[in-house]
């Protein structure tokens, strides 16, 4: 999924005035996780719990954790001795252990290390406070259990930390395809998809609430399947319900996208597997569909492909980004790349230096190989490359990446954009930050607008990550 090394973020909500105790909850990794965040936080705010954003005030500290590189996991660990160390001096404090990392280390946390207080898989958030009653009462507790059902359509997320004007909209969770490098399958569990009617409900009610753009998020968005129909007729035609017996992902897209036609649709992630001729054209039919698709590779070696267990060829992969070209000229792609996977010869490197030219990403996502205890190639693959050889194939990806990123960017220089101001650019208070319909962060001087406008800005100039111009005034869309 896309960012999966994103750092830790704090998240707030409005205090309650009644709710007596503080949660510190901290989230790491995917998009998932961040949403399943917002999850906890909904649950425990009805459970006499306020956020706070003071780790020493805090009577329960949650770290919702990632697995998905060795990396992730030390980062984590740092962060427990943190909560650890304020454990000490706030002795009332207790601290859990939400996610991936959840799931994969229960015992070691709970009973060989003993630095928590529960641990909680990602689809037990719903047993929470019983989980939490269990700790009040002196004990360990821990649920771990996964799910074969959607596990949380039901529960409105709080929106925390929000802008005001994205969101993110899980749809489907876990995933099937069972990559031999991939945890999630076991730490997520297998796919299962959520009610569309929620869905559009939930979308409704974001746009209800001001909120300008959404993200519809799963591991694998293109593997969405909904049998059961069922949907309300304010949703869907009389002659649509009668096909309706199932929703794949492209009609779940096409419901989307007409039940708020001036709101920014986007979605993470897809598999080369699964996406389909039919989403691309229902991208190509709603302009509220932007024009972005992050698309995983991880090898352009079909032999390294096949060692991996994906289920693509790096030839029905370039298929694909031209049947997506010749429908959405102007889509931006991204990918995900690992370099340095057991047996990787410098022929199969060179494979995936040779693919990255013949595509030329807008951006990507590259990192060496981290072997994952229990997954397949951990079980069958010795880790065979050296450290020193992973970080130097690793320093050549990436260094083609921001030679395309550069040109990708450059292509939009001396064109209008049409932007959605989120927040204020880091790097100027004078100046907003928004991303244009192909997800390329645009910046330019504030004037009389404000976040959540939709802009039409003419880009005068650009780094390989960022397009900067002027604002020319508000787009169709506002």
């Amino acid at each position: 999924m896309e960012n999966p090394n994103k750092q830790g973020e704090l998240v707030v909500l409005t205090p309650k005035k009644n709710n007596t105790r503080k949660l510190f909850i901290e989230s790491y990794g995917c998009a998932m996780n961040f949403s399943d965040s917002e999850i906890v936080a909904s649950i425990l705010y009805k459970e006499g719990f306020n956020t706070t954003t003071k780790l020493e005030d805090a009577d329960l500290v949650l770290v919702n954790t990632c697995s998905i590189r060795d990396k992730a996991e030390q980062t984590i660990r740092k962060r427990l001795e943190k909560y650890n160390a304020v454990k000490k001096i706030n002795t009332k404090m207790k601290v859990g252990v939400l996610g991936c990392m959840a799931e994969r280390l229960k015992t070691k946390f709970l009973e060989e290390e003993k630095i928590v207080d529960l641990v909680v898989g990602p689809d037990a958030y719903k047993d929470l406070p019983n989980l939490i009653a269990e700790v009040d009462n002196g004990k360990n507790a821990v649920n771990v259990v996964l799910s074969k059902d959607e596990t949380y359509a039901d529960i409105a997320p709080v929106r925390l930390n929000t802008n005001g004007v994205t969101a993110l909209v899980s749809i489907t969770r876990g995933c099937d395809n069972m990559c031999t490098f991939c945890v999630v399958p076991f730490t997520r569990g297998r796919e299962r998809s959520r009610d569309p009617q929620s869905i559009i409900e939930e979308i409704n009610t974001l746009a209800n609430k001001g909120y300008k753009e959404i993200t519809l998020l799963g591991q694998n968005v293109d593997s969405y399947l909904w049998y059961g129909g069922g949907l309300k007729k304010e949703f869907i035609n009389a002659s649509e319900i009668q096909k309706a017996t199932a929703i794949n992902f492209s009609k779940l897209l096409e419901l989307c996208a007409k039940a708020q036609p001036k709101m920014r649709i986007r979605f993470s992630t897809s598999n080369p597997q699964d996406m389909s001729l039919e989403v691309i054209k229902t991208m190509a039919k709603h302009a509220n569909i932007c024009k972005h698709i992050h698309l995983p590779v991880q090898s352009g070696s079909n032999r390294i492909l096949k060692e991996m267990n994906r289920q693509h060829t790096r030839e029905e992969y370039i298929a694909l980004i031209k049947n997506i070209k010749n429908t959405l000229p102007n889509c931006s792609i991204s990918q995900d790349i690992i370099t340095g996977f057991p047996t990787e010869t410098e022929a199969d490197h060179n494979d995936t230096k040779n693919l990255m030219e013949s595509i030329k990403y807008s951006f990507g996502y590259m990192y060496a190989y981290s072997e994952r205890p229990g997954t397949l190639a951990q079980r069958k693959l010795k880790d065979d490359i050296p450290l020193a050889t992973k970080k130097r194939r690793l320093a050549e990806i990436v260094q083609i990446q921001q030679e395309h990123s550069l040109y990708r960017t450059k292509q939009f220089v001396g064109k209008t954009v049409e932007v959605l101001i989120e927040k204020t650019s880091k790097k100027s208070p004078d100046q907003w930050s928004g991303r244009s319909e192909n997800n390329v962060v645009v910046v330019f001087p504030k004037q009389h607008y404000n976040i959540g406008d939709f802009v039409n800005v003419v880009t005068t100039s650009c780094t390989s990550a960022t397009l900067i111009g002027n604002a020319i005034g508000y787009s169709s869309n506002n």
